[in-house]
Order: C-alpha cells, then structure tokens, then sequence
C-alpha cells in the first residue's frame, strides 16, 4: 500500500503534491514536507482523485477558503448546483464541500468530484441521515455499520477530506446539561449524531472506533476535518463547556490520527464576540499542536441576517490574523435560505477578502506586495493595472467612472487628490 502524504513526509519524500502545492507560495517544497510531518499543514488530495489545483491548508502558508454548495431536500437542481459551482471557481475558492441532502446524493457527488478543479469536502453523516429521511425513517435507526459503509462509500468515490463529529461524546453532551445555552446544539451533523446517542443510549460511533474511522482515512488518504458539533450558535453561548471539552478531545484525536498516519483538521466556531477569537485561536493551536484550524466565519454578531458575508469577513480577518489557516465562507443567505450563484459569488469574495487581511498580517510577503502594487496603480491613475491587482477586476471595470480628463474617477474629478498632489516637474 502506498504511503500517505503525512507518512511520506515523515519518511523524509518530497511528494509531487508537495511540489504542487507550494506553487504561489512562500515555503519551499521541503518545507512543507516538514510542516506536514509535524501536522502544522495538510494536502487534501484523495488517492482516488486527481485534482487540477492541490493546495496545502495550515503554517505559513496563505489562509485558504472553502464555499459550501449542495442541494437540499426543498431543492435538488444539479443545474443550479453547477451555476453554484461555477460562481465559486471564478469568484477564487480554494475548495469546495458537498453538502447535499437532497436528490440523488450519489449523483450530486459525482457531479462535484468530477467538475470540481479544487479540493472536494464532504459531511458523509448528511447523506445517511437523507436517505433514512426519504424512507420516513428516524436517525436513530442507522446502525453503526451503515455509518462506516457511508464513510468508506464517499472515501472511494474521491472525497478530499471529510466532516466527522467525533468530539461529540456522552461526556460533552452531559456538559450542555449545565452550559445553560440558548441554542445547544446547531450543529447539523453534531445534533444528528446527538440525537442518534440519546435514542440509543450509546456511544458516538465516530468516536468509539475511531480507529475504525482511521482505518478507511489511511486506505484513501482523506483528510479527516474533526468537527465541533458543539460550536456555539450564538456570541452568547461562546467558550463554554461543551465547547471547550470538545476541543480538548479533537486535540487527543488528531494525535492519534497523526501517529497512524492520517492527516487533520480541526474545526472550530461559529458565533463569536470579536474579542475571544484570538484567545480561541491560540487554545486550539496549544491543545492541538498547531494543527490546521477551519472556522465558519466566525460571526461576532447575531443581528445581520442577509449581511451575514460581512459579519463572517469581519470576523474572519480576526481569526486569520491570529492564525486561522481555513476559512468556510459565509452567504447573504446564511441562517435564511439556500443560496443561490450569486450568493455564492458574494460569500466566497467576503471570506477571501477576510483572508488576504489576515495574510498580511501573518507576514505573508506576498500580500503586502500585491496592496503595493495597487497603491502604485492608484498613484499612477492606471486603471486597468488597478484592474489586475483587484481581488475582483471585473467588478472594478464595471464600477470604475472615469472623469473626463481619463484619468480621475468622477468622485472627485477635477479635484483628485492624486492629481492635485503630484510634484511638478
């Protein structure tokens, strides 16, 4: 069996994936190498699957983002999904994940696993508990081995990385008992597999044979992104209980799936007051020994539905800057509805401004350079160079009214400051 590419690097290989992934990047192939073999970076890439642009997520390297598309039981439209895909390549994602859970699962995979030129996720618990749905079925009634079927299933179609709630234990959930939240759990795959322990008075599955869950990573070498099925679901329920004994169990997990050679993610909030996400950020890097972090947002704010991409781009330049290596994008749509292309386009966009801000204040040489060429641009009223360094220039094209002299916009026109404060010659 071939090795994977955390037991590569520790073997000391320099993979083709390593070299692939360093392409636009500060480190060296070697160095990532290093930084995978102490689980400080990862390369989502399914032994299954060949994928047009690998990239690495984690330790100096640029923060990278992720778009959530996926059908739903109101709407199961691979026409639509495609418009949804398409939005998200050229508006920059660096991944995407399948959230389907409506339709024909299978096929919506397919369809992304094969029109997908990015690193594909999955939440494989989603597509269980649909079909148990579409029977009339409660979740409760999966066994543990339709939940390791499922697993193995999306792994050998080619997924990249996958979504387990693994930190969702009789321990933690016992906590949410004295947490006094105002939303316990809004985590959709953690309620489901809280729902599914409750009935059945069992332990996760995930996390009693975990080694099991490793087992099938290291067959594929998928990524596993550990989960927090306890994130808080409000700023109000942030750093609690639940919360935080999660996390300290995701911590023990990625060690272990570090030792037999499968590579980790690890997830985190969710509702955020602004100034806790830098604290969160350095517990999850102290308790998981600067393993990749993946956060959706975070929102510090509730009150913004329909603004929600700004809210998560706010808090997300945060948690970049204190080190956040993944960043799941937020829609116009989030808490109201499935989103649609152009949500889509916005929410991808908002998490990729969050990032480059984040970036440059990680350090990330080539993100100040490319503000100083824009800076540079401006001086020079070159539109179009303006255009080129513009995170979005065709939107700057269609924006962009210029003045009659050509040069200026018409905000200012005839009074530019750039103009006015050239030196003359």
């Amino acid at each position: 069996m071939s090795k994977t590419q955390l037991e590569s690097a520790k073997a000391g290989i320099v993979t083709k994936e390593m070299v692939e992934a360093s392409q636009g990047e500060e480190l060296t192939p070697e160095e990532i190498r290093d930084y995978i073999a102490n689980g400080w970076v990862v390369i989502p890439k399914n032994k299954n699957r060949s994928v047009k642009n690998v990239k690495a997520i984690g330790k100096g390297l640029r923060t990278k983002v992720n778009a959530n598309l996926g059908t739903s039981d109101e709407k199961a439209d691979l026409d639509f999904e495609k418009r949804k895909l398409e939005a998200a390549i050229k508006a920059g994602t660096d991944s995407i994940m399948d959230l389907s859970t409506g339709g024909d699962l299978n096929k919506a995979r397919e369809f992304f696993l094969e029109n997908s030129p990015v690193m594909v996720g999955a939440v494989p618990i989603y597509g269980i508990a649909s079909e148990m749905a579409r029977k009339g079925r409660n979740v409760e009634e999966m066994t543990e081995e339709m939940i390791f079927d499922s697993i193995e299933q999306q792994c050998r179609q080619g997924v990249d990385y996958i979504t387990v709630h693994c930190g969702v234990t009789q321990e933690t959930a016992a906590r949410l008992k004295y947490a006094e939240r105002i939303m316990p759990c809004v985590s959709r795959g953690g309620s489901i597999t809280l729902r599914w322990m409750r009935k059945n008075k069992k332990e996760n599955p995930l996390y009693e044979h975990f080694d099991e869950l490793l087992k099938i990573a290291h067959k594929y070498d998928v990524t596993l992104s550990l989960g927090d099925g306890f994130r808080p679901g409000t700023v109000l329920d942030a750093i609690d209980g639940p919360q935080i004994s999660e996390l300290l169990i995701l911590g023990e997990l990625a060690k272990r799936a570090r030792e037999k050679g499968v590579q980790v993610i690890i997830e985190g909030p969710g509702h955020v007051p602004l100034e806790h996400i830098k604290p969160h950020v350095r517990l999850e890097k102290k308790l998981c020994n600067e393993a990749p972090f993946y956060v959706l947002g975070p929102l510090p704010t509730d009150i913004a539905p329909g603004y929600d991409h700004i809210t998560a781009a706010i808090g997300g330049a945060v948690a970049a800057a204190a080190g956040v290596d993944f960043l799941c994008y937020v829609t116009p749509a989030e808490h109201l509805g499935l989103p649609d292309e152009k949500d889509v386009y916005l929410g991808v966009m908002a998490a990729r401004i969050a990032a480059h801000v984040g970036d440059i204040s990680k350090g990330i040489k080539s993100a100040i350079e490319r503000d100083r060429a824009m800076s540079v641009a401006r001086q020079n009223l070159n539109w179009e160079e303006m255009a080129r360094h513009a995170l979005d220039g065709e939107l700057l094209r269609c924006r962009a009214h210029i003045a009659q002299d050509k040069e200026a916009c018409t905000m200012c026109g005839k009074l530019c400051a750039v103009k006015l404060s050239r030196t003359e010659d």
